[in-house]
């Protein structure tokens, strides 16, 4: 993609949850079945050097081709240090941070770990501008809270576990967006932010390695298309 190309990127990735800690060390050693699989199509258990660097080099190019990324994680065992060093690592492009307060958490996998009632969205520029003022924020002075209090969303489809809340990617392209804008998803699962965009006048762009998130994702954007 060209230079700033994108007007907004809106994204979830998959969290690494499979990536655990056995004897004090990171492994991947997990039965198939273990309640922390959420995705039928992709093992989601990265080691943590790679699944730093592709984060990193992930969002260099988002910061490249797009206005303003909105990248939400949460923080698990596979992630945790990952995304402490992102945090460190884009410092200056980093503008705020919001909390999504999903309100109340799952049960914790393991024994002494917090129940996880939140998720952490990344709100980044690339003008590397002190301070916190987003330049590309669309709400006007007292509009946005950083802390976004929305349930989790029904599962969508029996094979993916994990959809983002329409609600919650209603609020950050109004937030940061047009109507007309392009908004891209690296990560667009079965196309969430895609129905979200089209209901808000905008325009979509997304990629995904799975091709059966693929056809859910066109299939749902060419009903709300059809029946609009």
């Amino acid at each position: 993609m060209p230079n700033k190309f994108i007007d907004l990127v809106v994204t979830s990735p998959p969290y690494n949850m499979r990536t655990r800690v056995r004897n004090g060390k990171y492994t991947t050693r997990e039965k198939s079945e273990h309640f922390s699989k959420k995705y039928e199509h992709f093992p989601d258990d990265f080691p943590i050097d790679y699944f730093y660097r592709l984060h990193s080099e992930v969002l260099r190019q988002l910061l490249r081709v797009s206005k303003i990324v909105c990248y939400n994680f949460q923080i698990v065992t596979g992630s945790k240090e990952a995304f402490f060093k992102i945090i460190g690592d884009f410092n200056c492009n980093i503008k705020d941070i919001i909390i999504w307060d999903k309100g109340h958490g799952q049960p914790a996998m393991h024994e002494q770990v917090l129940n996880s009632c939140y998720e952490v969205i990344l709100i980044l520029e690339g003008d590397k501008k002190a301070g916190r003022a987003i330049q590309n924020a669309k709400f006007k002075r007292g509009e946005m809270n950083n802390i976004l209090r929305i349930k989790r969303e029904k599962q969508i489809a029996n094979n993916h576990s994990a959809a983002f809340p329409e609600k919650l990617v209603a609020e950050l392209i109004t937030a940061f967006s047009n109507e007309g804008d392009l908004i891209y998803d690296p990560f667009m699962g079965i196309g969430t932010t895609a129905v979200v965009s089209k209901k808000l006048s905008r325009r979509f762009v997304g990629s995904e390695i799975v091709k059966e998130y693929c056809r859910l994702a066109n299939s749902r954007a060419l009903e709300l298309t059809l029946f609009a």
